[in-house]
């Protein structure tokens, strides 16, 4: 049953991805950010709260960890914790247009891209606000498994100001974080 509902999971994402293959534009009036360093994004990121999708249902301890690789591109290694353990998921990430600009698009299948677009970026509080190509897809993200409580509302009014259904948000937990799989 547990290798079942896994590659179950895995058509999931590969049918939605399928579907979002020409999808890495920005939502309607979201503006991906500009000055954008991407050395400096590069590393751990925790998933602090999310919009819900099938390929991350019922997944918790959640985090993506970027790298540049020799070839230019990004290396995305995304893992959370489910009912059957750890779930990696490996691809890679490109920008998209002006390289200055956070906005990437992201590759688990092949030729396969969705949107990967950061319109709220703080590095010195550490978190950033990430959209897919419309905006059933949010991710808030920290560079620590949790946020002060301050910060986290502040984030989360800029993307509820931006459109997004931040009532229906997700909070995952980072119970196991010192237990996640190695980068």
């Amino acid at each position: 049953m547990a290798l079942h509902r896994l590659w179950f999971r895995r058509l999931a994402t590969l049918l939605l991805l399928a579907g979002l293959a020409a999808c890495t534009s920005a939502p309607a009036g979201i503006t991906p950010i500009d000055n954008f360093d991407l050395k400096a994004y590069l590393g751990t990121w925790y998933e602090i709260a999310r919009l819900d999708h099938s390929f991350e249902r019922g997944l918790s301890d959640v985090r993506a960890d970027y790298a540049l690789t020799a070839d230019g591109t990004i290396s995305v290694r995304n893992s959370g914790y489910g009912e059957d353990g750890w779930e990696i998921a490996e691809g890679r990430a490109l920008p998209v247009g002006d390289p200055t600009r956070g906005h990437l698009k992201v590759s688990f299948f092949g030729p396969f891209y969705g949107a990967y677009v950061i319109f709220a970026l703080d590095q010195g509080a550490g978190w950033a606000l990430v959209s897919g190509p419309n905006r059933d897809f949010l991710w808030l993200l920290a560079r620590t498994p949790s946020l002060p409580q301050a910060t986290q509302a502040e984030a989360l009014a800029l993307a509820d100001a931006a459109g997004f259904a931040t009532d229906a948000l997700i909070f995952p937990t980072h119970s196991r974080a010192g237990t996640a799989p190695v980068p």
